[in-house]
């Protein structure tokens, strides 16, 4: 599912205007982001939670030519699924 997807199938379920169920699809993803650019985690009970993991940095080498490489520090973020997710994709 994309985001697309996601806004047409807000739009029936919730018997929105495609214009409201997009605005609404925007502020979830871009309160999401806010959080996570801030540091917080993000939770969905049941579902999954979002977090930044921090790397310190490394030296790392450029497998074209061998070259050590300072590697900088870096803030990813991850995805974990939740125990309900698990469940219903393993069925």
């Amino acid at each position: 599912m994309n985001k697309l997807e996601l806004i047409s199938a807000l739009k029936n379920e919730a018997n929105l205007s495609k214009a409201e169920a997009a605005k609404v699809v925007q502020i979830f993803f871009d309160n999401m982001a806010d959080a996570m650019a801030q540091g917080d985690r993000v939770e969905i009970r049941g579902l999954c939670s979002f977090f930044i993991k921090k790397y310190e940095s490394y030296i790392g080498r450029n497998p074209k030519t061998g070259e050590k490489v300072l590697i900088k520090p870096k803030k990813l973020p991850f995805f974990k699924s939740g125990k309900e997710l698990r469940d219903r994709v393993d069925q």
